[in-house]
């Protein structure tokens, strides 16, 4: 498994980007020098053309493509692509980025090809991203960066990065921030990690993060915390895929028993989603596992009585998913999982654990399920 979008370093990144933002260029010249009509070839980027291989541990883009050529109706979704790649390479060039708002803001001087809302641009640049796709780099390799930074890290970790105006090498140690934690950052491709954790724990919940490292759970388990945040972002699930591939590091995976934790915060991190099918290979954590909270952990520990009726959105998710969801249903223990809880009719969230007490999550729930990996949900 590959530990950046292609296996390069980040200067040969930003070479292989701009070698592909002129080659589209050149063969559009080339095109229209010889009489024919310009056009960019795109993959599909929607859920008919996306397969999953549990082989390959996440859910892949295939191979049915559309072609954008240059007419009287595309004639500004056309000029509209090339100017946001010429922006992509001048960021490139120039070591710069814009987020996905800047980046609606910047066509307001391209005249009548300036986007008209976000939504144009984001589109626009998704497609971008897809074209990019097939040749091993990601949005952040084009200097898009997303508006949301990554989450917390707190642990058995350094992060080497660097000083962007000098080249100097800073090392932050996640053990020695006191009560505060390392706050991801938007790109972690220059990231470079020294550690000697045992294996990698993503929380959803931030109130949950806090209460781990405030009692330096991860000291005692030597190992390193991550805060979810819920669904992670692109950079959260970037760097622990980045950091369990450099370290050889198991990731755990510790979110609420409800169908959304399972099929949206778990999956998302795990095997991606079918939207964005054609970055899926770069973010998602194919040896992460679901440590809990599980629906047998309500019976095994105790948590009926903590418990919260099953919505009806919570009841259609899990159906949908035990229909249609490709991870789920090439999983058995996980279609046991959620048949499960459909039976029991409930859900749990981390924090019904304190019905114990406060710390018994860190006294016995997560040491007596540490002590039994092999059980995990995969």
């Amino acid at each position: 498994m590959s530990d950046k979008p292609d296996g390069a370093a980040p200067r040969a990144l930003d070479e292989k980007t701009i070698a592909l933002i002129r080659e589209v260029a050149a063969g559009i010249r080339a095109s229209i020098e010889a009489g024919r009509l310009p056009s960019i070839r795109l993959p599909v980027r929607s859920l008919r053309n996306v397969s999953y291989d549990a082989a390959k541990g996440y859910f892949e883009l295939g191979a049915a493509r559309k072609t954008r050529t240059l007419t009287v109706n595309t004639a500004r979704s056309f000029a509209q692509t090339l100017r946001l790649m010429a922006t992509s390479q001048s960021m490139v060039e120039n070591d710069d980025f814009a987020t996905k708002r800047e980046a609606y803001y910047i066509s307001k001087n391209w005249g009548d090809c300036r986007f008209d809302k976000q939504a144009e641009s984001d589109a626009i640049m998704d497609d971008i991203e897809a074209l990019a796709s097939m040749h091993g780099l990601s949005r952040e390799q084009l200097r898009f960066y997303p508006e949301a930074h990554g989450g917390a890290v707190a642990g058995a970790l350094s992060v080497i990065d660097r000083n962007p105006a000098t080249g100097e090498t800073i090392e932050i140690d996640c053990a020695r921030l006191g009560s505060g934690a390392y706050a991801i950052p938007r790109s972690v491709e220059g990231l470079e990690f020294r550690t000697g954790a045992r294996f990698i724990l993503a929380i959803e919940t931030g109130g949950m993060f806090q209460r781990l490292n405030n009692h330096r759970f991860w000291d005692s388990a030597n190992c390193i915390l991550v805060e979810m945040g819920g669904v992670p972002t692109r950079s959260t699930r970037r760097f622990i895929r980045r950091l369990a591939d450099n370290a050889d590091l198991p990731v755990y995976c510790f979110v609420d028993c409800d169908p959304y934790g399972f099929t949206n915060i778990y999956r998302t991190l795990k095997v991606g989603s079918g939207n964005a099918a054609h970055i899926n290979r770069f973010f998602c954590v194919p040896q992460a596992r679901f440590l809990g909270v599980t629906p047998q952990d309500i019976l095994d520990f105790g948590l009926e009585d903590a418990t919260h009726p099953l919505s009806k959105t919570d009841i259609k998710r899990a159906r949908d998913a035990l229909k249609n969801d490709p991870f789920i249903r090439s999983n058995p223990a996980w279609v046991a999982a959620i048949e499960q809880l459909l039976g029991m009719g409930v859900r749990a969230e981390q924090q019904a654990l304190a019905k114990w007490g406060l710390n018994y999550v860190i006294e016995d729930y997560l040491p007596r399920k540490l002590a039994a990996t092999g059980g995990f949900l995969p």
